[in-house]
Parts: C-alpha cells; sequence; structure tokens
C-alpha cells in the first residue's frame, strides 16, 4: 500500500494543476514522505478524473468518435464500434474505480482521521471528496448500466463484487448529494484544482450535478425527477461561465492531454468527422472558426467520411485552440445546465422563465465560452430559433446541446442518448448502430463472471445497442 501512495504522490507530484506557491506548500520531502495527504489523493483523483473525460487516446477515450465530432484518418475501428480490440471498455472502467474512486474512498478515510482538522473542516472536505465521487459513479452508470456499487470498493469483504440496479443507484447518488451539500460550509481542501477554495463554487457545482441527475431521470420516473430538478435549481445552481467546474492546466509541464496525445507525438490521427461539419455548415455555424482549423482555406470546412479511411490533408482538421497545452477542461458547465433548465420548462416542471430563455442562454453559453460573436445573428437563424427550429423541443434542444458539447464527447453523446437528436451517420465500413453504452470489461467477464452474468440478463443483455435505464425513448 505504502508503494502505491508513493506512485500517487509521485504522479501527482508532476502533473498537479495548482499554482507554483500552492506546489510548493506541499513539495517539502517528496522523497520520504510519512503518509499521503488527503489534499493529494483528492487533487490527484479529481484530475485523473478529468484527464479521463478528456483524453483523446483511442485506447482510453473514444467518446469524441462515438459522438461523431471526429473521425480518423488511419485506425477506423472506433469508429466503426470496435471496442474490444484495444480494451478500451476496460480502460475506462478500471481508470474510474482504481484511480478515481478508491484515491477518493482512501482520502475520507485520512480527513475523518485527522486530528488537526476542525469538524467543520472535516465536513466540507467530505462534502467535496463525496461530490467528486457521485459525479464519478454517474459517469459509470452512464457508461455501462448496473455496475458494482454497494461491494464495489470493499475489496477485501468482496473480491467479487455484485452488481448494483442502475435506478436505484442513481436514486442512492441523488441522496448522498442532498447529505453532503448543506456541510459545504467550512473550509474546504487547502489544494483545490478546480475551484481554488471556493466553496459557494462547490455549492454551485453540486447543485448542478443533482440537476444533471434529475433531468435524466425525466422519462422513467417524472416524480423524483421534478423535486429533485427543482430542488437542485432553489439550491442554486451554476449562473454563468465563471461558475463551470473547470481544470486549468499549466502549459507543457502539465498540459491538456489533447496536446500530449495529438500535438506532443506529432499524430495525424483525426480529422472533424462531416457529421457536425455538415449540420455546422447548413446553419452557418460560427463556431465553425474555432472548433476546426481553416486549413483548406477561410471559411471552407469539410469533414471526414465518418467511419471510413481518410487523408489528413484532404479534410478540416482539428481547431488550433483545442490543441494548446494550456487549454482547460470542464466537468460541467453553463451552457449543459441552461440546457437542463430548457427541458426541464418544456416538461412542466417549477423552474422561473422559459423554455426558450434558457435555450437561448445555453448557446449564448457556448459562443462566450468559445469567444465566438456573433451569437445574436445565429440565434435568428430560422433553422435555430426556438420557435422556428425543426422538430418538437426534443430535437431542438438536442441538436444544440449536441453542438455545444464538442470537446466534451461523454457529454454529446449522453445529449444524444438522451434527445436522439441529431441524426447520427451509421459508420461507412461497417454500418454498425451507434452504440447505447459500453459492454462490459472482459475482464469481468473473466473473474467476475457470475455477476456480470446476472447483470447482463438484468439489464437485457451486454450488448453496445442495449439501452440504458433511462433511455426511453
Amino acid at each position: 500500500m505504502k508503494n502505491l501512495y508513493l506512485s500517487t504522490i509521485t504522479f501527482f507530484m508532476l502533473f498537479s494543476c495548482v499554482s507554483d506557491e500552492q506546489y510548493e506548500a506541499y513539495n517539502q520531502d517528496p522523497k520520504q514522505p510519512s503518509e499521503v495527504s488527503s489534499d493529494l489523493l483528492f487533487n490527484f483523483a479529481v484530475k485523473t478524473l478529468v484527464d479521463q473525460m478528456a483524453d483523446p487516446n483511442i485506447n482510453v477515450n473514444v467518446f469524441r468518435l462515438v459522438s461523431q465530432y471526429w473521425t480518423p484518418t488511419t485506425y477506423p475501428d472506433e469508429s466503426n464500434y470496435i471496442f474490444s480490440n484495444r480494451r478500451i471498455p476496460q480502460n475506462h472502467w478500471s481508470i474510474l474505480y482504481r484511480n478515481v474512486l478508491l484515491d477518493l474512498t482512501t482520502a475520507s478515510e485520512i480527513i475523518r482521521n485527522d486530528p488537526l482538522l476542525s469538524d467543520d473542516e472535516k465536513s466540507t472536505r467530505l462534502a467535496q471528496t463525496e461530490i467528486i465521487a457521485v459525479y464519478t459513479w454517474q459517469i459509470l452508470v452512464d457508461s455501462f448500466g448496473d455496475i458494482p456499487y454497494s461491494q464495489a470498493l470493499n475489496t477485501v469483504e468482496f473480491p467479487l463484487p455484485a452488481y448494483d440496479n442502475a435506478a436505484s443507484l442513481y436514486e442512492d447518488l441523488i441522496q448522498r448529494l442532498d447529505a453532503v451539500i448543506p456541510n459545504l460550509t467550512g473550509a474546504g481542501y487547502e489544494i483545490d484544482n478546480l475551484y481554488f477554495g471556493n466553496i459557494l463554487a462547490w455549492q454551485k457545482f453540486a447543485a448542478s450535478l443533482k440537476l444533471r441527475l434529475g433531468i435524466r431521470l425525466a422519462d422513467v420516473n417524472p416524480g423524483l425527477a421534478k423535486t429533485t430538478v427543482e430542488s437542485a435549481v432553489n439550491l442554486g445552481v451554476i449562473e454563468s461561465n465563471d461558475d463551470n467546474a473547470t481544470l486549468v492546466y499549466l502549459g507543457t509541464s502539465n498540459p491538456n492531454p489533447i496536446w500530449t496525445d495529438i500535438v506532443q507525438s506529432g499524430r495525424k490521427d483525426f480529422v472533424a468527422a462531416n457529421t457536425i461539419v455538415d449540420i455546422m455548415n447548413s446553419l452557418n455555424d460560427p463556431r465553425r472558426s474555432v472548433y476546426f482549423s481553416d486549413n483548406l482555406g477561410p471559411d471552407i470546412y469539410e469533414g471526414g467520411i465518418y467511419g471510413g479511411v481518410n487523408l489528413f490533408e484532404n479534410f478540416t482538421q482539428i481547431g488550433a485552440i483545442i490543441l494548446e497545452p494550456t487549454f482547460p477542461a470542464l466537468l460541467i458547465d453553463f451552457a449543459e445546465v441552461s440546457f437542463y433548465l430548457a427541458e426541464a420548462v418544456e416538461r412542466g416542471f417549477n423552474v422561473s422563465g422559459t423554455a426558450e430563455i434558457y435555450y437561448n442562454q445555453a448557446i449564448t453559453a457556448s459562443f462566450e465560452y468559445w469567444g465566438v460573436p456573433s451569437v445574436t445573428e445565429y440565434l435568428s437563424n430560422p433553422e435555430v430559433a426556438y420557435a422556428t427550429a425543426s422538430g418538437e423541443w426534443r430535437q431542438k434542444i438536442g441538436q444544440q446541446f449536441w453542438l455545444a458539447m464538442y470537446n466534451r464527447g461523454f457529454e454529446g453523446w449522453t445529449a444524444w442518448r438522451t434527445y436522439d437528436a441529431p441524426v447520427l451517420n451509421l459508420p461507412a465500413l461497417t454500418e454498425n448502430p451507434v452504440p447505447t453504452r459500453y459492454t462490459y470489461p472482459i475482464n469481468e467477464q473473466n473473474l467476475n463472471e457470475v455477476n456480470w452474468i446476472n447483470a447482463s440478463k438484468a439489464i437485457g443483455g451486454d450488448e453496445g445497442t442495449t439501452k440504458l435505464f433511462w433511455d426511453t425513448q
């Protein structure tokens, strides 16, 4: 265990996202630490979570491909939804369980036993840890469906953990947030690489996560969805891009993993997919100038054939801003929250405002985040304006939500699964249907076979096209 702690410290010291001053305060004796601090474990877990959701490495994260934002130039398996060759579900599962949730659990144990912390400090730090844990559990559920939960982190007593029902798990996650949000009152972690000690921002983050959980339940448990959403809004959700849950990378010494995997490695593995380029071209969307490169010429954008083999030089490439080593990564943002509020109004939940106001607010937040002008003109486009855009509210919100999540592939995939919009392409080589979940890791099939079989039966089959419990449309 001590070796695990030492490895964790070494990794965090090399790649921490805190300032130089904060870094030095926790770098007094890196070679002979008596024990790892809860701050280091917590921030290592946060950074690992953010990196996993931002990473474009196809061995660990193919969500930009599944969402059809990018398509490969050389290796088309992943864009054709062949994930087993690289054990992608296994890597996603292992990173979140082992490197995020286990570290958060250990951090909580250290906090509870720390005699130097006041009760208020313990409560607040435990609440912050719990919020990140709830976020991580939701990602796992929304990736796989039923998962090991109640027995998952007790490896001594439950080396082969049973799987919990995903719907019940969601309810428990809401209860966990309800239990800890009131505890965000004291001093939090001394090192906090999301909000740097701003506890009010943590409250908004937690309320926004609760909003996400609630809105996801709207089609399967409308009563709980309504009370959860209304409670979250009353608590106070994210109100501007200043409140976004953002991890800021420091540069080449601690870069965004996109830079590491694409720029530093000199790879030319991806171009923009024709799916998103064609839609943005049809809407004359100004965000093309930052989402994509102008390598084909000014205002010329042509996406590679999704799921095909595409020549890097022949198609629109990834925008330069995304490839910067300091480009930040997000866990939740103002645009996402605003789209949820638009949906809440459409469902008749008791939140103030109109769906159109929140829809416009969401698109505006996306434009402002990316530093793109002309949002007023864009919102007046009949194919964008809420009153005249094609389809019912699901299609209107879904398409713009998906466009706004361009660099957040997992949430883009989830938006498509939730709203069934926009229409995605079938991959060129296999024409496999777009997956609605990851299949369970091969290790679960081999090492936890009985529980894997039971879980597979419970969800309707361990297939990529099996829908999650909240995906009923």
